[in-house]
């Protein structure tokens, strides 16, 4: 099967190298090219692509507030942002719009093929040890911890465990482990905490944990 790409970035060049790379692989295709926010989700709407090549920084609409409005229309595409720098407000900020991960402008072309590939496997692209630190890094942008949030009470005790643990940045292994259950049951766990809370992967789950206080930062200090 054949996986759609869309690309927005506003710089021509940049569209144009990004697009002699994907569609030099057979499994991977470009359905549309935006340069700029609207554009983007225009495209994204009318071609339902796989995966979302974003550019943070765009005219009209940036990459974050585009990201926010495909994910709020129930879009299905993932969306991978495309930044300068790494742990920034920018990253955290789409991360918490829907972005299932980053990728610098400096990525060799084998790793951002291999990361499309990754999203549209419906995998997280960011190791949840990255997505943390930019959460704790950012803490003082997030809203308090909801009371009892509704969603919450639709896990199971062993769920809402796991959950934490996930938002601990502990592997599938290390959860294994910990709560002395195969792997397999860790991941049948995973999924249905993503089915019952509507997020899309594994950072989007930690993002989640962080906004409803289920963890918290590393007190300052």
């Amino acid at each position: 099967m054949t996986t759609k790409v869309l690309l927005a970035d506003d710089q021509d060049l940049v569209r144009a190298g990004l697009e002699m790379i994907v569609d030099a692989r057979d499994d991977l295709t470009v359905v549309g090219s935006a340069a700029d926010g609207l554009e983007a989700v225009a495209l994204a709407e009318r071609f339902r692509p796989d995966v979302v090549l974003m550019d943070v920084r765009m005219p009209r609409l940036d990459g974050i507030e585009a990201t926010r409005r495909l994910v709020r229309a129930g879009n299905p595409a993932r969306i991978v942002m495309l930044t300068t720098f790494d742990l920034d407000e920018h990253v955290f900020a789409a991360l918490r719009a829907g972005a299932s991960g980053f990728l610098l402008k400096d990525t060799r072309p084998a790793a951002l093929v291999e990361a499309i590939r990754t999203v549209a496997r419906g995998e997280a692209l960011l190791a949840p040890t990255v997505t943390r630190r930019l959460l704790d890094r950012f803490a003082d942008r997030l809203p308090g911890p909801a009371e009892s949030p509704r969603e919450l009470t639709g896990l199971t005790p062993r769920e809402v465990e796991v959950l934490r643990l996930v938002a601990e940045a502990l592997s599938n292994a290390e959860i294994a482990q910990r709560l002395y259950v195969s792997q397999a049951t860790v991941k049948t766990h995973l999924s249905a905490i993503l089915t019952k809370l509507g997020l899309r992967d594994r950072v989007q789950a930690v993002v989640y944990a962080y906004q409803v206080g289920l963890v918290r930062p590393p007190a300052a200090g």
